[in-house]
């Protein structure tokens, strides 16, 4: 498998100092630049940019995949399976609500994988995952 490139990534927030914390001291982001509206954090090895924007009263959708209610849009990284565990584990200890608790989806089947999902303080939907072999990141 070739050197993945970083990915950026820029998503709204509402309430910047709250979600510089979450990310900075729940997620474990190491901060970056910022100004007075935005901030920059390495979210593992990829750049992350919180940017302000006032309150949106949009409600957040969902669609089913394995009879669960997947939240549209969300975000996040695929990880190695063992940095995936003790994330998990890490968050569950930090008190995070997750919307899906970590699980194995096709379990001994091709493609097997560990995901959970959560919200950021502003609402933001986050899902991160791991395979069990990276080499079927895209098996279908």
């Amino acid at each position: 498998m070739h050197q993945i490139s970083p990915f950026h990534i820029a998503i709204p927030v509402h309430n910047l100092d709250e979600c510089r914390t979450f990310y900075r001291d729940i997620l474990n982001c190491k901060e970056g630049r910022s100004s007075e509206h935005w901030v920059d954090f390495n979210l593992f090895g990829h750049q992350l940019v919180i940017h302000y924007k006032p309150k949106s009263e949009d409600t957040l959708h969902t669609n089913a995949v394995d009879g669960k209610s997947v939240p549209v849009p969300h975000y996040g990284v695929v990880l190695p399976w063992n940095t995936f565990h003790d994330f998990s584990n890490t968050l569950a200890e930090k008190g995070i609500k997750f919307i899906i608790e970590p699980y194995i989806r096709f379990e001994g089947q091709a493609g097997e994988q560990a995901t959970m999902f959560f919200l950021d303080p502003a609402g933001n939907a986050l899902e991160f995952k791991a395979f069990k072999d990276i080499n079927q990141l895209f098996t279908k």
